[in-house]
């Protein structure tokens, strides 16, 4: 049977982007992206006032045309309005996935995924604990298998650090990134670890400094932001893995592992991010980092695949 049609509305944000693509992949879809590009005034009002969305998009944007998709999915304010008027356009047809919260028109979705701690309960909504995204087991054993060699000279137990930044709700400051350093430096001293570390293109230069300065003596690499990134490898190489509060991405992304993950609390946050890591530790996938190390075990976090379980019955009854 022919695989369903499905256009995946992107923004040049790879955070959004990649839990659109990711549950498209995950359903067997005939993929293609489309790029949205809105202009002002637009682009700052709320989904339920954009006028003719498909014929006011940017230059930059893709064309909006018959034969309309068989599945939309989208992620974010922005495609909102776009999604909601292909399955207009399509008279119904073109069944309308939702990630995240849509803070409008919820009955015209066909499914809503978003995260528990959104608290949106309604019945065409199914909810997740973390964020979707593209990382598989297989992704991740492919990647490690290409950076063995490279990390090879790092001793273990491997502990990977994945550095995110400052964001509306946390403050990742540069008192906090030497404090991060020297702990990472002390457990290395004490117990041999090699260090795998990442900083994001959010974690700042001073922050960053902070960070190798304080991993200066340490058995350390830190990505450069040179060549291929190894966040892969590191999520492959490792034993452990730290990952700073700011990101409901990067600590599910970890989780999906099957391995320790210990959470850097960071200035600030929110009541989302509240009981999103509430219920991380909770379900025993993650423990606040203080330095040491410690091991536990946990069924990998697949919010992916039992969401794609869900859509594939509801697809196939739509």
């Amino acid at each position: 049977m022919q695989a369903k049609t499905c256009w995946v509305l992107t923004v040049g944000i790879p955070g959004m982007d990649n839990q659109s693509i990711g549950l498209a992949h995950a359903l067997g879809l005939e993929v293609v992206q489309k790029r949205i590009e809105p202009v002002a005034p637009w682009k700052h009002l709320p989904p339920q006032l954009w006028l003719a969305p498909l014929r006011f998009l940017g230059p930059n944007s893709d064309a909006f045309e018959p034969p309309w998709p068989d599945v939309v999915i989208g992620t974010g304010r922005l495609t909102v309005a776009v999604a909601l008027a292909i399955k207009r356009a399509s008279g119904g047809r073109t069944f309308n996935i939702r990630i995240q919260d849509p803070h409008a028109a919820y009955d015209e979705f066909d499914a809503i995924v978003t995260p528990r701690h959104d608290r949106c309960d309604r019945p065409n909504v199914i909810a997740t604990l973390g964020g979707l995204h593209t990382i598989t087991p297989d992704r991740i054993r492919e990647a490690g298998a290409r950076f063995a060699e490279k990390f090879a000279y790092l001793p273990h137990p491997r502990v990977a650090v994945l550095v995110g930044g400052t964001n509306k709700c946390y403050r990742l400051t540069p008192e906090i990134g030497r404090t991060l350093g020297r702990q990472l430096a002390a457990l290395s001293q004490s117990t041999g670890a090699g260090i795998l570390l990442t900083p994001s293109r959010r974690t700042g230069a001073d922050v960053e400094a902070a960070l190798r300065d304080a991993l200066a003596d340490s058995p350390a690499y830190i990505w450069d932001g040179a060549g291929e990134n190894p966040y892969l490898a590191y999520l492959a190489l490792a034993d452990y893995i730290v990952v700073t509060a700011d990101s409901v991405n990067m600590v599910s992304e970890a989780a999906a592992t099957g391995k320790p993950v210990f959470v850097v609390e960071l200035e600030g946050g929110s009541r989302k991010f509240r009981l999103f890591h509430e219920a991380m530790r909770a379900g025993g996938y993650t423990r606040p980092f203080t330095g040491k190390l410690e091991s536990w075990s946990y069924p990998p976090l697949d919010d992916l695949g039992s969401v794609a379980r869900e859509i594939r019955t509801r697809l196939a009854a739509y």
